[in-house]
């Protein structure tokens, strides 16, 4: 007979049937694809290219998985890879219930969309919608849209990477999703979105993902404590370097996605994204590299991986508002602004955040965030127009303010339903067998 606790994991399949059966039932506007299909044209070769794109930034969070499950301990690396992969199913549930009409929806305010909008995506189609997707069909924006909110709560996972219960970070992620990540999203990329309207530039994510993540994976570090033994005597060999090389390629392979697809058109635009994507994060893995010769460390393939990831941090809310040359300025920058961020924060701090998720996400994201509103084109600093950048800086202390307390809030709260950090004896023994059942050599 089951005991209670485990009939407990049966209710979110029955909120899952009751929610799937929703507009059948329940809704007269649920319309489907082939009904949609007769509304409005689409452009054929945007299409084709935003399948693609969706396609190549979902691939982002398996390469994310590699890039964090290499740098770990070998008895965690089961349990880091999986909490990014089981991103790609909790989350793609909660968008299409509610995240993306939260994130896209009819603005409430230019603070939140609205949860009747879209809600288990009724009115989603492949009709073109004139405000968000004018030459693709809607449900194809939201897809694409679906794999970014995907990889931001996978992002995060490295700060407290080593000593969280699998199933609290599964709250953790429903909550993340909802409460931080679909209100950042509208602000920035709704029409009507307060920060949109103020003329703040974030081409692809840099607010949105990367500032997001990595100030809520510094409120997380903070909140759940250091690991068993943290500190100086505390050093381990990353589990497996090839691993982190994979990762990285396949991230930078499906950044290609992230960036040149937010131009949502095969065009020029897209091509520029594509262009100052790759040039930032070659710039700013040479510029790792040289940093840490400078500082007389040998040239590691870890801090090329690095190096690299962080250049394409930094160039996602610049991508397609640069030169080619600015892009790389941007990644060389951002390189070396976040390696004496990791530096300090493990000599300085007392800040366990495991794999350094604040220093090259967070750091990188914040650097990329400002230097956009340097360089840009159209109303850069470098061109003597200060609104711009000014708008950035407002935005900057709103984001990060936003992103970190909400962040705290809601590893809290997460807290405070299922404990979110393992005992001292799960810890020691690995996450991967404590809380999987699991090891590499089964």
């Amino acid at each position: 007979m089951m005991t209670k606790n485990r009939l407990i994991w049966l209710l979110p399949i029955v909120a899952l049937v009751g929610f799937g059966l929703w507009p059948t039932f329940f809704s007269e506007a649920s319309r489907t694809l082939a009904t949609d299909a007769k509304a409005a044209p689409s452009v054929a070769g945007d299409v084709a290219w935003m399948l693609t794109a969706t396609a190549l930034v979902l691939l982002m969070t398996p390469g994310l998985s590699f890039f964090y499950g290499g740098m770990v301990q070998r008895k965690n690396v089961i349990s880091t890879m999986l909490q990014s992969f089981i991103a790609m199913g909790l989350v793609s549930i909660v968008w299409v219930i509610v995240g993306f009409s939260l994130s896209f929806g009819d603005s409430i305010g230019g603070l939140i969309g609205s949860p009747k909008t879209f809600f288990m995506f009724q009115n989603v189609g492949a009709a073109t919608n004139a405000a968000l997707s004018p030459t693709i069909p809607l449900a194809l924006f939201a897809l694409f849209q679906l794999k970014f909110a995907i990889i931001t709560p996978a992002l995060i996972t490295g700060a407290f990477a080593e000593r969280v219960r699998f199933s609290s970070y599964l709250i953790f992620i429903v909550l993340f999703s909802v409460f931080i990540y679909s209100p950042l999203a509208h602000w920035t990329w709704h029409p009507e979105g307060f920060l949109h309207k103020w003329g703040v530039l974030d081409f692809a994510g840099g607010t949105v993902v990367h500032m997001s993540a990595g100030l809520s994976a510094l409120a997380g570090a903070i909140f759940l404590g250091k690991r068993k033994g943290y500190g100086p005597s505390l050093t381990h060999e990353p589990a497996n370097i090839t691993y982190v090389l994979l990762g990285t390629g396949m991230l930078w392979f499906g950044w290609f996605g992230f960036n040149a697809g937010s131009a949502l058109a095969a065009n020029e635009l897209a091509v520029t994204a594509f262009l100052t994507t790759n040039t930032a994060s070659a710039a700013a893995m040479m510029a790792w590299m040289f940093t840490d010769l400078a500082r007389g460390r040998k040239p590691s393939a870890l801090g090329a991986a690095i190096g690299a990831v962080v250049g394409l941090v930094a160039i996602t809310p610049a991508a397609g508002f640069v030169t080619v040359g600015s892009s790389m300025v941007i990644g060389a920058i951002a390189s070396m602004v976040s390696n004496f961020a990791v530096s300090w924060r493990s000599q300085k701090t007392e800040i366990d955040d495991t794999l350094d998720v604040f220093p090259c996400h967070g750091v990188g994201g914040i650097v990329g965030m400002l230097l956009t509103a340097v360089f840009a084109t159209d109303g850069g600093l470098i061109t003597g127009q200060p609104k711009l950048f000014t708008m950035h800086l407002v935005a900057l202390v709103i984001v990060s303010a936003f992103s970190f307390v909400g962040g705290y809030l809601m590893f809290a709260v997460s807290n405070w339903i299922v404990p979110m950090r393992v005992d001292e004896n799960e810890e020691v023994q690995g996450l991967d067998l404590s809380q999987h059942g699991e090891t590499l050599a089964s």
